[in-house]
């Protein structure tokens, strides 16, 4: 190849990783929640009368394979219509509905391992529940995972992650004395911002998460964390103030903090969240 060319392509992949695409999937656009195969365009005809070469039916291909996987059916034969998705409204009762029955962490694993009520299931790799110690008395509940950990199944993994972790060493925490979770346990494609319906139908996983937890402080990661939790507006004007979270059993102490992925953006906010944290200290040590 030409080593013009092979720089390009290089810097072609190295974009497309830092856009969160990590994986091909063909070399045209699929359908995937489509129910029939769309029937081949007829054969182009050459110069010459006779039909020309047709490329293969990587729509075919690929959506079988997609059916074989995730229905176990065989890809040949018609297929059998999948049944449509629930309501945003039916989506989020049954997310409540179904937290409520859980009785440990491990059970509401379980319940969010079967909930098929988040598209998000869907298109990402695995479920992101959980790292850390379920018994520490502080709570780190951030907004949703990204492709690091997508990939990992843990949330804060990534350079966000590795920023998380040397904010809590400052003031003597780290993951075995320290519990992490998202509002939203699965990651959106492209590292998307969770739509408000995504949003709402995982809260009451993450409460009841919360809940059985049942953390001494609760610290809020970010302004999207804050709103759902805490319902307020506002990160920079809200950061390093405390408020009362309601677990079900008692009240708590809530703080939101700066995100570490806008403190990478921001180093100067360091400053701020770093007072931040020695608050949580002081709170931990009362």
């Amino acid at each position: 190849m030409d080593p013009e060319r092979a720089r390009a392509a290089r810097e072609l992949l190295a974009f497309y990783r830092e856009a969160g695409v990590d994986a091909v999937v063909s070399e045209e656009p699929v359908n995937r929640l489509a129910d029939q195969i769309p029937a081949s365009a007829p054969a182009a005809v050459g110069s010459g009368g006779e039909p020309e070469a047709r490329k293969p039916d990587l729509l075919s291909r690929d959506l079988a394979a997609w059916r074989s996987r995730n229905d176990g059916r065989a890809s040949a034969g018609p297929a059998t219509p999948s049944a449509p998705p629930p309501s945003p409204e039916a989506a989020v009762t049954a997310a409540r509905e179904a937290a409520r029955t859980a009785a440990s962490l491990q059970e509401l694993r379980a319940i969010l391992e079967r909930f098929e009520g988040c598209a998000l299931k869907s298109t990402a790799t695995q479920l992101v529940f959980d790292d850390g110690n379920a018994a520490a008395r502080v709570m780190f509940v951030g907004e949703a995972p990204g492709r690091d950990e997508d990939l990992a199944g843990r949330p804060f993994v990534g350079r966000s992650g590795k920023l998380l972790d040397r904010m809590m060493a400052a003031i003597g925490l780290d993951r075995t004395s320290a519990y992490i979770a998202n509002i939203v346990p699965w990651r959106p494609p492209g590292n998307r911002t969770p739509t408000p319906v995504e949003t709402q139908i995982c809260l009451p996983f993450i409460q009841r998460q919360i809940e059985l937890a049942d953390p001494d402080v609760l610290i809020c990661v970010g302004q999207p964390s804050s709103a759902a939790l805490l319902n307020v507006q506002g990160i920079m004007k809200n950061r390093g103030r405390w408020f009362t979270y309601d677990t079900g059993k008692r009240e708590i102490r809530a703080m939101p903090v700066l995100h570490p992925a806008y403190l990478l953006r921001q180093p100067l906010a360091k400053r701020q969240a770093w007072r931040d944290f020695l608050a949580l200290k002081k709170a931990l040590e009362g």
